[in-house]
């Protein structure tokens, strides 16, 4: 079975706003077993546009993963982070 990953970019507009999300994300990514591939570090953009921050989330398979993103916990988080960041967020079927 494929897993399933989110691969996420991120701008941070109000950091002490975005604090209520990073306190409201783990509930969903306990639940649905979440593995921190990437959070953070550094980072080289060559190619296109990048944003400040980088995450990759592993998940057991992509069904997982969407179910994490369409949870009421994920859904409570994405509330949370209201207008304190932009982001990109992709979930994709490995290999």
């Amino acid at each position: 079975m494929s897993k399933g990953y989110w691969i996420v970019r991120v701008d941070v507009h109000d950091p002490e706003d975005y604090k209520k999300y990073l306190a409201a994300n783990p509930a969903a990514f306990k639940k649905y077993g979440a593995k921190f591939l990437v959070r953070g570090g550094r980072f080289e953009t060559h190619a296109g546009s990048s944003r400040e921050r980088n995450v990759v989330l592993e998940f057991k398979d992509y069904e997982t993963a969407l179910a994490c993103y369409h949870s009421p916990e994920y859904q409570h988080a994405i509330a949370e982070r209201g207008e304190s960041a932009s982001l990109d967020l992709v979930i994709v079927e490995g290999l």
